[in-house]
């Protein structure tokens, strides 16, 4: 019987493509999940476990715990690598194509390097467990063969971090990683002082958290620099390279100034790049895709001339009636997986459905332990009441109680101890000896994957 039902195939187990699966929990549906990962991940946390304030497992969730109870709902763990919107098929990068009746696409983002791909080795960025693991091995190793080194331009190479992008997840990262060198490890090294690592942070733009208002990016980069971080405005990445970032800056006569930052550290946070399944949804319908990759959509999120298939979340490009389309943030995939949801359950019913309107609930984003800036409509708030703010929106987003708890146990552990229990490196054992040259990270890497 449950075969001969409408069947809704979901990409993604995202913050869009989960909020959908769960809202046709009681629909007369039959509904597939397809993921190439096992769980649902809070990206917003992520920088926590890069810096060892969070385990991995306080962040994520078996998508199949999640789903579990709903009857109609199976899970499939696969890639996703193509559509043929006319036969309604999806295609797998293993097993046999799907077809569907219903499709939504919630495929999420990449990070974008603006053309150089190359950058990806040298500034890993910051989309899975894997990049928080890879970035929070590099962090506490540094430190552990700056102990070793003697010479003090490897140790100067070693403890010095840049961050390139100052939206939320660079302020954020930048500041977490200050707080480890200056408060984290202090007294826990006897040949280097942690509180001595200089931590970068470097925006082309010129403030920091340029979506949120001025008042509220002047506040946030004077708590940066009172933590000490160093915030470079208004400089462009030119050239990346294992151990060096090159930056320029734009003059008022057209002139350039240039500065060449040695560090073993570059993290990526300066962009992103909807996922590659975008391209392949613009080829199969009347839509336009946008310079990021998101495919352009209509006002019910559906894909001109395909009104059974959906783009949501990062993917989409949502700018109906707006000065700008929609941002790739967790509130818009939720709320558009629900808009989508509702739209099919309403199909069912010969039932028409307003266009999806956005709630906007504000932005929020952490410098440091006490430190936070928020707003919501003409409302801004800043410092201790936005931190406590800022804590409570991210535990009522994560997708289990049991995180929720685990989550407040272990901030509250961090805030009054100011430890991040955290802080393991794992990897194989390896020959970490320092010489004047420096680590070599690539050698360091093929020993570390197992």
């Amino acid at each position: 019987m449950i075969g001969r039902l409408h069947h809704v195939v979901i990409v993604g187990g995202g913050f869009g493509g989960l909020c959908a699966c769960r809202s046709l929990k009681k629909a007369p549906v039959r509904i597939t999940l397809i993921d190439r990962r096992n769980h649902h991940l809070f990206q917003p946390l992520l920088y926590q476990v890069a810096t060892g304030g969070l385990s991995p497992a306080n962040i994520a969730a078996p998508l199949r715990s999640l789903v579990g109870s709903q009857a109609n709902t199976s899970v499939r763990l696969a890639e996703v690598v193509g559509f043929d919107l006319d036969a309604q098929r999806v295609f797998l990068r293993r097993g046999s194509p799907i077809t569907y009746d219903t499709l939504i696409v919630a495929s999420g983002s990449d990070q974008s390097y603006f053309g150089h791909s190359q950058w990806a080795e040298v500034a890993p960025g910051l989309k899975s467990i894997e990049d928080a693991t890879r970035i929070r091995r590099r962090v506490l190793l540094a430190f552990e063969m700056a102990e070793q080194a003697t010479d003090p331009q490897t140790i100067r190479r070693l403890t010095t971090f840049v961050v390139v992008g100052a939206g939320p997840t660079g302020v954020e990262l930048a500041g977490a990683l200050a707080e480890i060198s200056r408060r984290t490890l202090a007294g826990q090294f006897h040949n280097i002082d942690p509180a001595k690592a200089r931590v970068l942070l470097v925006e082309g733009s010129d403030r920091v958290l340029p979506t949120f208002t001025e008042p509220l990016t002047e506040k946030a980069q004077r708590s940066l620099e009172r933590l000490g971080v160093e915030v470079l405005t208004g400089w462009m990445v030119r050239l990346l390279e294992p151990g060096r970032v090159e930056i320029v800056q734009q003059g008022d006569a057209d002139e350039e100034t240039r500065q060449v930052i040695t560090a073993e550290n570059i993290f990526w946070a300066a962009g992103v790049a909807a996922s590659p399944l975008g391209g392949d949804l613009a080829k199969g319908s009347n839509c336009g895709i946008d310079r990021g990759g998101r495919v352009v959509v209509g006002p019910d999120c559906s894909l001109r001339g395909r009104p059974n298939v959906f783009a949501i979340g990062d993917l989409a490009n949502w700018g109906h009636d707006l000065d700008r389309p929609l941002p790739g943030l967790a509130p818009v995939a939720m709320q558009q997986g629900r808009y989508v949801a509702k739209v099919i359950r309403r199909r069912f019913q010969g039932k028409s459905t307003p266009e999806f309107r956005y709630f906007d609930r504000g932005n929020m984003a952490t410098i440091g332990r006490r430190m936070a800036v928020g707003e919501l409509g003409r409302f801004r708030f800043w410092g201790f009441p936005a931190w406590l703010a800022w804590l409570f929106v991210h535990l009522m987003y994560l997708a289990e109680f049991e995180n929720r708890v685990l989550v407040l146990v272990q901030w509250g552990w961090n805030y009054f101890t100011r430890n991040r229990s955290a802080r393991l490196i794992t990897a194989e054992p390896a020959d970490y000896s320092t010489e004047s040259e420096g680590p070599d990270w690539d050698a360091l890497e093929a020993k570390w994957k197992r």
